[in-house]
């Protein structure tokens, strides 16, 4: 969900093949989402919750294909809400669209209260008021560096892309240097395997989904593709298997260094798996606990920053296609940024971390989510009637979206009755803004720019050189290195 400025961007004449659109699809999904979301599932269900991993990755991918299949038959235009208002009609595609904006807006919230649970771990102490404090100075750096620019906040992370990859490095040497020095407390740490009952996996596998979502806002329309037919769909399942693995090994290791029952009750799981891996010497110990949680805040942050840009690219696209207030996609006069919308999104954010614990926000961000995944889902049925040529083309495939609308109702059924109602009402409240403030009308100029060749390939490359995609993009420098 990040667009960073990088000083290269590849040849607009070059379509996207396999390996760019599987980075794509790393990039978007994997963030800090497991420097938050390791310890969750050792709570509730002990080491089982590592195959809540790999279950919620095969929904995901599931869902995930249902967007490829919209995008192949809706080729110029991208998001859900674009998806659903083809199929059935404008004012159910904004009811999608703001309930994606509100899952989003959710998920920035997550991050502060993730940012000051690692932070009061490297420094202990700070009572209530002094958290407050330090979620506001969190979303000022993240409002401030989005205004000035999304280029500038680009390059901020492109050089603490090392910085922010470190930390994991020596979480997953670590482990494995632990596994093979002491094999016995390693397995010991995995009994029991199951610690909860039925509902505590089903609370479990709602908020270990949320750690993939991000696909929702990757897709790209398939005239940048190579053979899109094949590839998208290839290169999701490539992706997702590498962000499921990737997910399970580090939660393999963290959980086999730390015990299910000390993992459960941890605010910042790595800190705590640094400590494990390196206990001696102390001196190597503390060291290495800095690197690990000075990444993690960078990290968050990180994560935080992609997070905002990719949201407020998501009101600016409603702003302009008629479905929010022009306001949202009015820009400063000197930065170019969406300021109004930027501001309206981390106020708002920022009293949201104030108010929901961290359970509480995953929860309702993954019901909204769900919703949206499962009315597209159903979308991706309706167009199949509309689009035969490509209905022809994905004969076979048909059961995937009824999967996929399947695996989202579950997840809403999850949920906890409470915060269902909660985000209902906050869905509802789109209702007056779609009738009374949205001019529903299209700002062409505006749109026409923002879904141009040159900015879809630009928010493309950006987003297949973030985080974990970093080392993938690396590697396709080196094997397509001119001679």
């Amino acid at each position: 969900m990040s667009q960073k400025g990088r000083g290269h961007v590849r040849d607009r004449t070059t379509k996207l093949g396999t390996f760019d659109v599987t980075s794509l699809v790393v990039g978007s999904i994997i963030g800090a989402d497991v420097y938050v979301a390791t310890a969750i599932g050792a709570r509730l269900v002990g080491p089982a919750s590592l195959v809540v991993w790999v279950l919620a990755g095969a929904m995901a991918m599931t869902i995930a294909l249902c967007f490829a299949y919209c995008v192949m038959m809706l080729p110029k235009v991208g998001g859900p809400y674009a998806y659903v208002r083809a199929a059935v009609n404008p004012f159910v595609g904004f009811l999608v669209g703001w309930g994606l904006l509100l899952a989003e807006w959710f998920s920035l919230a997550v991050f502060p209260v993730a940012f000051t649970q690692y932070f009061l771990s490297l420094v202990p102490g700070i009572d209530e008021l002094g958290k407050a404090l330090l979620k506001g100075v969190f979303i000022a750096i993240i409002l401030v560096t989005n205004l000035v620019g999304v280029k500038t906040a680009g390059r901020v992370n492109d050089a603490l892309t090392i910085a922010k990859l470190t930390p994991l490095l020596l979480i997953v040497v670590g482990g494995i240097a632990f596994l093979g020095l002491q094999p016995g407390t390693f397995a010991s740490n995995l009994s029991p395997f199951v610690t909860g009952d039925l509902s505590a996996f089903g609370r479990a596998l709602v908020l270990i989904f949320w750690a993939y979502a991000g696909f929702e806002l990757s897709t790209l329309p398939t005239d940048e593709v190579e053979r899109p037919g094949k590839t998208i769909p290839r290169a999701i399942v490539i992706g997702m298997l590498i962000v499921i693995a990737f997910y399970l090994f580090t939660n393999l290791v963290v959980m086999g260094a730390v015990g299910g029952v000390a993992l459960g009750v941890s605010t910042s799981p790595l800190i705590d798996a640094a400590h494990a891996m390196f206990g001696a010497p102390i001196l190597l110990t503390n060291a290495v606990v800095i690197v690990v949680g000075v990444g993690a805040l960078l990290s968050i942050t990180g994560a935080d920053e992609s997070g905002t840009v990719g949201t407020s690219r998501l009101a600016y696209a409603m702003s302009i296609d008629g479905l929010l207030p022009e306001a949202f996609s009015r820009s400063h006069s000197r930065f170019k940024t969406p300021y109004l919308g930027l501001i309206v999104l981390c106020l708002t954010a920022y009293v949201a971390s104030l108010l929901g614990g961290l359970t509480d926000l995953i929860s309702s961000a993954v019901f909204l989510l769900a919703l949206v995944y499962f009315v597209t889902c159903i979308s991706t049925i309706l167009l199949e009637r509309k689009h035969p040529r490509v209905s022809r083309e994905l004969k076979g495939k048909r059961v995937i979206p009824v999967v996929g609308a399947f695996f989202s109702l579950v997840l809403m059924g999850l949920v906890n009755p409470l915060l269902i109602g909660i985000s209902l009402i906050l869905l509802a409240i789109g209702v007056p803004v779609y009738v009374f403030f949205s001019p529903r009308h299209e700002l062409q100029d505006l749109k026409a720019a923002f879904w141009s060749a040159e900015a879809i390939s630009r928010r493309a490359y950006a987003e297949g050189g973030r985080f974990l995609a970093y080392p993938l993009r690396m590697i396709e420098r080196f094997t397509r290195r001119e001679p």
